[in-house]
């Protein structure tokens, strides 16, 4: 009898443990629905002067598993004789058709071939070395477009560029962003927006056009049509960084992903 008693406590320990567990699985995966806010990156460091990197030169196109070419030497002799002025650290992806030989931010064509990024926040032109953090493979580029508008991404790499750094085949891959030079400061200032976005139906852009254009009379809200939809696109008086942050922290996800990204 004293070890069916024992037998039959030890049992009901056990259901006891198994459904405390159940439950606290529960409440684990109900905690982990979380409504998404749009991404404010951190503020960089205070920088009182950035180093000054001879102008860009125009890359040569890279092929598969090869090296950037001479053309950008004068960019890699800078960066291998300076230390950088910021880093992070994230998910890197590439970007080709359809935004090939389509005009970037920068004003200039893009070619998938050449080795280049798009950031959302660095200002236009600034000098980067890309470290890939698996395989150690790295290369010297320009900022000259702006991207990507996935969550959980920092960087879109040309085709060119995916292939220097060794991650064209993944698609994605964990990278270490070196910035080196920047023509404007980076902790003051600049020109920002809002971008929301992309819908497939134009009417649902235009209609989000009209609802925000009410609701920030202040701002200038426009519509346009991208490579994957379309856009629209929220910029606060004077293009101000702060009012941009507010802006992007104030809209609903139903209104579409919000994203804070830097004009100049």
């Amino acid at each position: 009898m004293i070890c069916g008693a024992r037998s039959q406590r030890t049992d009901y320990h056990r259901w006891r443990a198994w459904s405390l567990a159940g439950l606290g699985a529960l409440l684990l995966a109900g905690c982990g629905h979380k409504q998404r806010v749009a991404y404010t990156p951190p503020p960089p460091p205070p920088i009182t002067a950035s180093p000054t990197a001879p102008p860009a030169a125009a890359p040569v196109p890279v092929p598969e598993g090869g090296k950037p070419g001479a053309a950008i030497s004068s960019d890699e002799q800078f960066v291998e004789t300076h230390a950088p002025i910021y880093s992070e650290t994230g998910v890197a992806s590439w970007y080709g058709p359809p935004y090939n030989n389509r005009i970037g931010a920068n004003g200039k064509v893009y070619d998938q071939n050449r080795i280049s990024a798009a950031h959302r926040t660095l200002p236009l032109d600034s000098l980067i070395r890309v470290t890939n953090l698996r395989t150690g493979q790295s290369a010297v580029m320009r900022v000259t477009d702006r991207g990507p508008f996935v969550e959980g991404r920092i960087l879109d790499l040309s085709v060119g560029a995916a292939k220097a750094v060794g991650v064209w085949r993944n698609g994605t891959g964990n990278v270490r962003v070196d910035v080196y030079s920047t023509p404007r400061r980076m902790d003051v200032g600049g020109r920002w927006c809002v971008q929301v976005g992309a819908f497939t139906k134009l009417d649902e852009a235009r209609h989000l056009q009209s609802e925000l254009e009410r609701k920030y009379r202040t701002a200038n809200v426009i519509e346009f049509a991208g490579p994957t939809g379309y856009w629209v696109r929220i910029r606060p008086a004077n293009d101000d960084r702060t009012r941009a942050v507010a802006i992007a922290n104030q809209l609903r996800p139903a209104e579409g992903d919000a994203w804070l990204v830097r004009l100049d």
